[in-house]
């Protein structure tokens, strides 16, 4: 027995499992205290970061690490004012960062919040309600419509219980519980109908149920632990701006030791001069506007994302991460479908109708060969009947239509006010209801018209109502019938039969032996969570892009694929479920999981494994979806994605990204924002590199030609940082390259830059750094002062800087139409000219930057000089062009 999962076990073996000595009377005080001590409280612990870690955390960078040493040498060489600048960078950098973790993710906090509630539980032979976190295992529960379900519980006891389930199993319908044993020992959690699982709720009905687990030990609980144990591996761009940021580091470390030990041999300068020459090139030379410049371009993606197109991303590197994905897992309740239950078919007679419009707005017609019909005594017949066996109430609220009941139910309801309208009702007033059970598989209501006449409705499975047909009507043509039936259902449609019965004015009660002696048989309904409108069109943009999908679900792998099959998820579609992925060796599983393209009755668990698989072949993946069990794969996944309007607050905590409007197709927008943003980033990397290098290499240069030094380390950080925060502003602008949805997504393992980008980089860097010496030593040789000529130098960087942008922005000539397609780059250059006037000539500026003022003649220097970085980049982007 021990070996039994609790489902398969007997109430009597559970009793005994748990040693309730009366399950009518509950456990009594002294058993509770044992249990406490043994299991502690029904709740889940939640140990979250100090934020004093988070902050020190924002320091372990080798960036970071190389300013804060160059801060403590410029301090105690005397040099306040650059160690000041350096430091305010390293803060700078770091608040950045603290920032972003600490809008992280908080959704264990959530899964412990869904556990904060009320239970009626019987102990010491009296029923009382108490806080659920006092529940114990053995406690016995009663449940009843309203309630959400405290604890894992085995139900004992059910009379018309039905548990909505969708957050943990992505069924749509709520599950009808039942008391007795399930055998089976592979049965998925969607279909263990005599378990009722914590954070779930009672649509309908009432029960009890024994507590056989709490805390962590519930399948909510163990959601929990699969996400805090989730480790988020870095998005493909951050890996390779980390990987870039540590090899830069490296090679400046070992040209500036390199260069330190060169000047002591050469003896030119004394040990403190030489070591602040060797600091400033660190200084210049170091891409410290690199982290920056990286967030601004993400974050102002983040915020157009925000406010255009519905979209909420909690994660910076998220919105880059999109433009690499290649594949989309997906679930499907609530995300490719509606999760509002659609009758799509109407069968009576031999005639198939169709039904138009989807979800519970009643907007639609009821057609047959494409033409509205015209109502007939039948039909008529059929959709009163359909309204009236009901238990459901449909509302408009806040523009939205919702269901408070069944959604099968809810189906019916919309249905008929879709042909007679939302304010209409029938003119039937209920005597007697006989509500839906799973003995007996349908719902039945007496009602009485206006003339006092009544009749009986009733809808429910269709071989029940077929048998209740065969008894009155010989003429009843079930293989017809059965043979719709199997059709509809391979289209991963519910059908449900329609009837009615006329009886006796006397007649004040319903009951099985009534119905039994027949009914009228009036037709067949095929009902459908019917797909998003907007997902088809979404999916072929995306598989134009590269990007394939694959559909995650805890429904039924039959309704799975047929939904895959509408949608166009791939032009050949195959199924598998997480019961056969559980039987697989890992190389069965690694194949079922590349080649198939709908995942059926799905655990949680499954929907990890299938993302960390996929991550482990290679891919970049992108996991949507709404309820609990989809969150630890949300949080697998390089970028999950919740949805805003019927995503549970545990998904969304658990996501990158939230779809506010819970619509879909916004993916294949994001994908597109995502691309190019990483091309923008990589322009702007493009960008900052060689003119970074360039003012290393003014240093080094000099220091080898044992010259004066042009520039001071806090020239250069502003150089760097000024720059990196507003000429670089300039690429948050770019549109879009034309074909960008053509191409296939990049490849995580191609470098960021190629052989061509180092190549530009330091033939740029260095045709920058020679034309700032040759400027520098003209003007001392012609008897400007050094102030002057570093003034000119910094000049001279920066402005070979705003025309080499020109080069950048574009992969076609910069002079064509392209040059006037951002035209914010245009407002940028003139802050970023203003702020040099401003260094120039401002006194305050002058003293902390060693600055002085330049003549116009001087201006005419700059500007040819930045002039002819343009013209060489240019020459070397034809060449490119040439060869390709």
């Amino acid at each position: 027995m021990s070996d039994k999962e609790n489902y398969q076990l007997t109430v009597d073996q559970i009793i005994e499992k748990y040693n309730i000595e009366d399950i009518k009377a509950g456990l009594n005080d002294e058993q509770v205290r044992n249990q406490l001590a043994k299991d502690g409280l029904n709740k889940i612990e939640v140990a979250k970061e100090p934020k004093w870690k988070l902050f020190v955390r924002q320091f372990n960078n080798m960036i970071i690490y190389i300013l804060m040493v160059a801060a403590l040498i410029t301090l105690l060489m005397g040099h306040y004012s650059d160690a000041l600048v350096i430091a305010l960078v390293v803060i700078i950098n770091a608040l950045i960062g603290y920032y972003q973790e600490a809008n992280a993710s908080e959704a264990l906090e959530k899964i412990k919040q869904m556990l904060l509630t009320q239970a009626t539980v019987y102990r010491n032979g009296t029923r009382d309600d108490i806080s659920a976190e006092q529940l114990v295992v053995g406690d016995v529960v009663f449940l009843e419509a309203g309630d959400n379900v405290p604890a894992d519980l085995r139900i004992f006891d059910a009379d018309n219980l039905r548990i909505q389930e969708a957050a943990l199993t992505g069924e749509p319908d709520s599950i009808e519980k039942i008391e007795g044993v399930i055998d089976n020992d592979k049965t998925p959690l969607a279909e263990r109908k005599n378990m009722a699982y914590a954070s779930t709720s009672v649509t309908s009905g009432s029960g009890k149920g024994i507590v056989v687990d709490t805390g962590s030990n519930t399948e909510i609980g163990k959601i929990s632990s699969e996400i805090s144990n989730t480790k988020s591996r870095k998005s493909p761009l951050m890996i390779e701006l980390d990987k870039l940021g540590t090899q830069i580091t490296y090679v400046i470390i070992a040209v500036s030791i390199l260069l330190f030990i060169l000047g002591l041999f050469m003896g030119t300068y004394s040990l403190s001069v030489l070591a602040l020459a060797v600091v400033s090139m660190l200084v210049g030379a170091i891409p410290e506007g690199l982290p920056a410049t990286t967030s601004v371009v993400l974050a102002m993606g983040v915020s157009d994302m925000a406010k255009k197109k519905h979209t909420i991303i909690k994660s910076l590197p998220a919105i880059e991460t999109l433009g690499s994905v290649d594949v989309i897992a997906t679930d499907k309740t609530g995300t490719l479908t509606k999760n509002e239950m659609t009758v799509k078919n109407i069968i009576i007679d031999d005639k198939n109708y169709n039904v138009t419009g989807d979800g519970y707005e009643p907007k639609g017609n009821v057609q047959f060969s494409g033409e509205n019909i015209k109502m007939n005594s039948k039909m008529q017949l059929f959709l009163e009947s359909g309204y009236e066996a009901n238990d459901t109430v449909l509302t408009h609220e806040n523009n939205n239509w919702e269901i408070n009941g069944e959604p099968t139910d809810g189906a019916f309801l919309t249905l008929y006010h879709k042909v007679f309208g939302y304010h209409n009702h029938t003119n039937y007033q209920e005597v007697d209801m006989l509500p839906f059970d799973s003995d007996y598989r349908y719902i039945a209501k007496l009602v009485r018209d206006d003339n006092g006449q009544k009749k009986i409705f009733i809808k429910g499975s269709p071989d029940k109502l077929f048998n209740m047909t065969n008894k009155n009507d010989s003429s009843f043509n079930e293989n017809y019938l059965n043979n719709q039936i199997n059709d509809l259902s391979k289209q991963g449609k519910r059908v449900i039969a329609v009837g009615y019965k006329d009886v006796a004015d006397d007649v004040n009660e319903i009951n099985h032996d009534i119905l039994k002696d027949g009914v009228t048989f009036l037709g067949l309904a095929a009902i459908i969570d019917p797909p998003r409108e907007e997902v088809i069109q979404a999916l072929k943009e995306m598989n134009s892009a590269g990007v394939s999908l694959k559909m995650i679900t805890g429904d039924n792998p039959i309704t799975a694929k047929a939904i895959g099959e509408q949608l166009g998820l791939a032009n050949q579609i195959s199924a598998v479920t997480g019961a056969q992925l559980d039987e697989m060796s890992n190389t069965e599983f690694k194949d079922a999981v590349l080649n198939n393209q709908v995942f059926a009755r799905t655990t949680p668990k499954n929907k990890m494994d299938i993302i960390e698989t996929l991550e482990d072949a290679g891919k970049v993946t992108a996991m949507t979806g709404d309820g609990v069990n989809d969150a630890p794969a949300l949080k697998k996944a390089d970028i999950g994605v919740a949805m805003g309007i019927e995503g549970t607050d545990v998904a969304k905590d658990s996501a990158d990204m939230i779809l506010t409007d819970d619509n879909f197709s916004t993916m294949a927008v994001a994908i597109k924002e995502g691309r190019r943003i990483y091309d923008n980033i990589k322009k702007s990397i493009l960008f900052l590199l060689p003119t970074s290098f360039a003012e290393g290499l003014i240093i080094a240069f000099t220091i080898l030609m044992n010259k004066e030094m042009p520039l001071q380390p806090t020239q250069l950080l502003w150089i760097n940082m000024v720059s990196a925060i507003t000429i670089q502003f300039a690429f948050i602008f770019e549109p879009a390259e034309n074909g960008i949805m053509k191409r296939k997504p990049r490849n995580n393992k191609d470098r960021l830059l190629n052989k061509h980008d180092v190549f530009q980089m330091i033939y740029i860097s260095c045709l920058i750094a020679i034309m700032g010496i040759v400027v520098f030593e003209w003007l001392t040789g012609h008897g400007y002062t050094d102030a002057v000529a570093s003034t000119m130098v910094v000049n001279v960087v920066v402005f070979g800087k705003i025309f080499y942008l020109f080069n950048i922005r574009t992969s076609k000539p910069a002079i064509s139409k392209e040059l006037f397609t951002n035209m914010k780059a245009f407002w940028i250059i003139g802050l970023m000219i203003v702020l040099q006037l401003i260094l120039t000539y401002i006194p305050f500026m002058q003293s902390y930057f060693y600055t002085a003022n330049i003549s116009l003649l001087d201006w005419l220097i700059v500007i040819a000089s930045g002039a002819v970085v343009l013209i060489v980049a240019e020459f070397g982007k034809m060449i490119r062009m040439f060869l390709k």
